[in-house]
């Protein structure tokens, strides 16, 4: 099969890697003529190019670029294609995407694989990315089963464990265990950085071990990627944000009451669910 691959990024790069090693026959397109040398290089892709009529004789094609420019670039790509190939995107954020490109290609279907860490460019790809992730799948009445069918056996493919659901559920589901955290890491570093005493901010810098880290990765990432999550998914993001913040304040009242008793049951509720999140 013929499959094509729209932004060659950490998950363009990595879809790549895995389904080349599969037999497929990769075809990568990127903005920039250096990211097609590399996929080319590390073995991401069969072929590569600026040029999205290179993607014209794609079966499926694979939209992994960020989530502000996957309806462009699909508006733009579709003129391209035969009526029967399928297009599907990676984006964390669903409803949107969908609600606009649906109407403008049958055989599209949402995608979300969630996998991935900080770390961008098709430099960053690797093998095996995908396994045991878990990968959405959004289609929705209209989607021909023919394209939910050889989604899905790609998609099985790599490892993953699929799921489906709506957009809507899919961008609420995800504002609480991805968007959110992201914002909670960012505001932990920006809270450290309004140190103003240049000893205690130089000790906290010295002192930051494994708590911080594990806390404030996801809000090291790329910040493209942070803003598009929160514009795109603003609403889900918000009420999120709000309702951690009316626990943040409980947290704050609880200590400033001393009751420690009722802090330490509500920290042995979270110790006990947190597993059920992983």
């Amino acid at each position: 099969m013929k499959i094509g691959i729209l932004g060659l990024g950490l998950i363009g790069g990595s879809l790549g890697l895995d389904l080349r090693s599969q037999g497929h026959h990769l075809l990568g397109v990127s903005r920039r003529e250096s990211t097609c040398q590399k996929a080319l290089d590390i073995g991401s892709v069969d072929q590569a190019s600026v040029d999205l009529k290179f993607l014209a004789s794609a079966d499926v094609i694979f939209i992994c670029t960020p989530i502000g420019l996957i309806v462009p670039q699909v508006e733009q790509l579709m003129v391209y294609l035969p009526m029967k190939a399928i297009i599907t995107d990676v984006g964390s954020v669903k409803a949107p995407i969908v609600e606009a490109v649906s109407p403008l290609w049958q055989n599209f279907i949402g995608g979300h694989p969630m996998a991935g860490n900080t770390d961008v460019g098709i430099e960053a790809a690797q093998r095996n990315l995908f396994v045991n992730r878990p990968y959405v799948l959004t289609p929705i009445e209209t989607t021909p089963n023919r394209a939910i069918t050889i989604l899905e056996e790609i998609v099985r493919s790599l490892g993953s464990i699929i799921y489906h659901c709506q957009p809507e559920k899919h961008d609420r589901a995800v504002s609480w265990i991805s968007h959110l955290p992201v914002m909670i890491s960012a505001s932990l570093t920006a809270t450290c950085l309004s140190e103003t005493d240049p000893e205690i901010f130089q000790l906290a810098q010295n002192l930051a071990s494994s708590g911080f880290r594990d806390t404030s990765r996801v809000g090291a990432g790329n910040p493209e990627l942070g803003v598009m999550m929160a514009q795109y998914n603003h609403q889900a993001l918000l009420h999120s944000l709000q309702q951690y913040r009316q626990n943040l304040d409980e947290f704050i009242d609880l200590i400033e009451q001393e009751k420690w008793q009722i802090l330490e049951d509500k920290l042995k509720l979270n110790q006990q669910q947190r597993p059920n999140f992983l």
